[in-house]
């Protein structure tokens, strides 16, 4: 086995190690909070939406790729490669969207209370779930050429010169057009999250800012435990868009080179670099969560303390 192989198959199995319990401990954290609340914030909805994707991308993704690495690449017949590939695409894209839409909900959260702004504030908790919807069905609808073209590595057939090669499955596309032409559609769906939230992030600060500016000096306990509580969760969403932003960053930089450059020009470190940026963000993202949630990270301590007891939190926290 080479050496570069044993590499990668160590970084996902790490990758792995680090995302299936973090992401679990989240998803397990808020079903807790929910049974014992009988409800859950927007901010915790998100939150909870977004590590059920991430889980997902952990599973057929950095699996087969620890797996492939150390040599075991039939994994899948063509069906099992469809199912594989269409969940990773879908719980990929949406592990973006759920971000902006956590960095937008944390944007609301934050703007002034007027008249108008609580409208919005209203409306916007009663409108997550057909948002929440709305995103898992564009996102499935968009990713159904994985439906279409993928292969088991195992298939023989000819034609594989328009094939992304993934090891232990192939995405054979028909021609090079139709590969360029997924592939814009794709990024485009992945940009325009990736901008919007980063617009977002920007005005968190700008908010933050000017609100430090507003009660510098003022030694009230109150407002001074406010503005740490909002920090915090700004700093969490911030990071967590931040994270995004560069490891999408690197995904896109490398897979717009692939369809730009000859066969005969593609090296596998390329592919290997470009597949574990677009998987890091699933593992990195729940050690966020979990050190800057209080609820996640008390239900956490609560459990490790005492595995019979149960905690409620009464502090909205993303």
């Amino acid at each position: 086995m080479e050496g570069r192989s044993i590499v990668k198959g160590t970084l996902y199995l790490l990758l792995t190690v680090i995302g299936i319990p973090g992401n679990l401990a989240i998803i397990v954290s808020f079903i807790h909070i929910a049974y014992f609340e009988h409800k859950l914030l927007p901010a915790d909805t998100i939150v909870y939406n977004l590590a059920t994707v991430n889980l997902l991308v952990v599973l057929v993704r950095c699996i087969p790729e620890a797996t492939a690495a150390f040599g075991l690449k039939q994994l899948f017949d063509d069906n099992g490669c469809k199912i594989v590939i269409f969940t990773y695409r879908s719980s990929r894209s949406l592990s973006i969207w759920l971000t902006f839409l956590l960095s937008g909900f944390q944007c609301i959260s934050l703007t002034p209370i007027t008249s108008t702004w609580t409208k919005v504030k209203r409306q916007a908790g009663k409108c997550l779930s057909a948002a929440l919807v709305f995103l898992w069905l564009m996102n499935m609808s968009l990713s159904t050429p994985a439906v279409l073209y993928s292969i088991s590595s195992s298939n023989n057939s000819t034609g594989k010169q328009f094939a992304v090669n993934l090891e232990y499955c192939f995405v054979k596309f028909p021609s090079q057009m139709v590969k360029l032409a997924n592939g814009a559609v794709q990024t485009s769906r992945d940009v325009i999250p990736i901008v919007l939230m980063i617009l977002s992030s920007v005005y968190i600060l700008l908010i933050l800012y000017r609100h430090k500016q507003q009660v510098k000096g003022i030694r009230n306990s109150n407002k001074s435990n406010g503005s740490t509580i909002e920090t915090r969760v700004a700093k969490a969403v911030v990071t967590l868009v931040t994270l995004y932003a560069l490891f999408f960053g690197v995904d896109s930089i490398l897979w717009v080179y692939t369809l730009t450059i000859p066969k005969t020009m593609q090296t596998s470190f390329i592919s290997d670099v470009r597949v574990f940026f677009s998987s890091l963000y699933a593992s990195i993202s729940p050690i966020v969560i979990i050190v800057s949630n209080r609820k996640v990270h008390n239900k956490l301590n609560c459990a490790r303390a005492n595995p019979d007891a149960s905690l409620v939190e009464t502090v909205p926290q993303v």
